[in-house]
């Protein structure tokens, strides 16, 4: 199955136009590759990973859908391999562009 329609139909993503987005962009990896095109096979079993919503996400395939039902059909076809006690803890933030907090400005050293 393609890896954009599997998200879509697990409802990992709202739109098949956003997962399509997901696997282009290069922002998905299956079993530890990197994927850059949407047609990518998924299969069960399979471990996907992705940034969402300010944290790294993995799901191992349970199954493959036969159609987009409702979320709890979806939730049945991927597994969390997150720690949630290690997941509350690391909420990643983008970085921010500027010096570094450890670091002094030059441009602000006075004599």
């Amino acid at each position: 199955m393609r890896i954009d329609r599997f998200l879509w139909w697990a409802r990992i993503t709202r739109t098949r136009d956003q997962a399509q987005e997901m696997a282009e962009g290069g922002h998905l990896r299956l079993d530890g590759r990197r994927i850059d095109r949407a047609h990518a096979t998924v299969r069960i079993g399979s471990v996907i990973g992705f940034f969402r919503d300010g944290r790294v996400r993995i799901v191992r395939v349970e199954a493959l859908p036969t159609r987009r039902g409702p979320p709890a059909e979806a939730a049945s076809l991927v597994t969390d391999l997150d720690n949630d006690s290690q997941q509350a803890s690391t909420v990643l933030t983008p970085a921010r562009r500027g010096h570094s907090e450890g670091r002094e400005d030059p441009r602000e050293h006075t004599p």
